[in-house]
């Protein structure tokens, strides 16, 4: 659109630039007041030892960052943290979505701070978009007793798509929080599937929540899951549906006879509560101390962590194995190839695949 002082009829019309806007920088901050030290590895593992809940976090987003730099200050961090690690109960949580995992946490974590004191860290896997690749990491607000508490530590993680690698990056996190004091860990997964597998790898007792009317006992005796949970809970026992849970319960114990007996020895409890109005934690509770008294009276907590740490080792090589594929320069060139005579129908799946396997073992020689 023309403007009018533009025009021929109005060439003696001067049209001032106006002021300048002065900078919405405030002139006078002195930015290196406000700028953040770097921390050495040392630095890290002195802060996380003394508690310090700023550096721990500070560590756990080191841990989780991609960043190779970042990824040799943080293997050394958890390297010397180890010798503070492995002296807390760790107890993995899941459930399907709207089970009412997190409002269940904020009243487990509550009751269990208040019975034995200690401090709690809670970290929950939370999923990221497979189209956005973002996450909410809205966990934290409906744990509002937890998430004010003086002893609890809330670190939400996304998966991003890898659920392998933020269950190793959750592991590492575990051994940080154990360094800083945290005598109760909590993990609580993204729902049913390949994260509670991860899940189970890395907890002493893995909690398995429930709500009614998710099948019968044929229902449950498909469902994978079941076989790792060493406790069963049903939500949402309150009100008109105390019947409902209870009929659930007894169906999810009937299913529960029907697998092999789990190699710790204990057989898993069905047990109803209310996580909205706090009824029957306590007896949740006491399911899970009576098992972790019971497998360390016959040996099967140390073996369990012994086996954890064997399955974590051969985890970290098939993800070294996998990075060092993916970022080697010369296999980076051939992929889009590989995938065109895929697309084409010139080689199948498998035998491009082989091809590019095959040419990066030699690369190796």
């Amino acid at each position: 659109m023309e403007h009018p002082e533009n025009n021929e009829e109005y060439k003696g019309l001067i049209v001032n630039s106006g002021i300048e806007q002065p900078s919405n920088v405030n002139p006078y901050l002195q930015r290196g007041r406000f700028a953040r030290r770097h921390l050495t590895a040392a630095d890290y593992v002195e802060g996380i030892v003394k508690g310090n809940v700023t550096i721990l976090g500070q560590a756990v987003t080191l841990v989780e960052s991609t960043n190779p730099d970042h990824q040799v200050i943080a293997q050394e961090v958890i390297e010397k943290c180890l010798p503070y690690s492995g002296n807390s109960v760790r107890v993995g949580i899941s459930g399907v979505p709207g089970a009412g995992k997190s409002t269940s946490i904020d009243e487990f974590g509550i009751h269990v701070l208040e019975r034995t004191g200690g401090k709690l860290a809670v970290l929950a896997i939370d999923p990221s978009s497979e189209k956005t690749k973002g996450s909410i990491l809205g966990d934290k607000t409906r744990m509002e007793k937890l998430s004010v508490h003086p002893d609890s530590f809330i670190r939400p993680s996304p998966s991003a798509g890898s659920l392998g690698g933020v269950a190793r990056k959750t592991r590492e996190t575990i051994i940080l929080c154990e360094a800083a004091g945290f005598d109760k860990i909590f993990v609580e997964t993204v729902g049913v599937g390949q994260s509670e597998t991860a899940c189970h790898s890395m907890v002493d007792f893995f909690l398995l929540i429930q709500v009614a009317g998710t099948g019968d006992e044929l229902q449950g005796i498909k469902r994978g899951i079941m076989e790792m949970a060493d406790g069963i809970v049903i939500n949402k026992c309150d009100g008109d549906n105390v019947e409902a849970c209870h009929l659930a319960a007894r169906q999810f114990q009937n299913a529960l006879h029907l697998f092999p007996m789990p190699e710790s020895g204990w057989t898993p409890k069905v047990l109803c509560y209310s996580g909205f109005f706090g009824l029957g934690i306590k007896e949740v509770w006491d399911m899970i101390y009576d098992y972790v008294d019971f497998v360390k009276q016959n040996g099967y907590f140390d073996h369990r962590r012994a086996e954890q740490a064997k399955y974590w080792m051969y985890e970290s090589i098939n993800e070294q194995l996998r990075n060092g594929f993916y970022n080697h320069p010369t296999i980076a060139t051939l992929l889009p190839a590989a995938e065109r005579t895929v697309l084409e129908g010139q080689k199948t799946s498998f035998v491009a695949a082989k091809h590019l396997l095959d040419t990066y073992f030699n690369l190796l020689k």
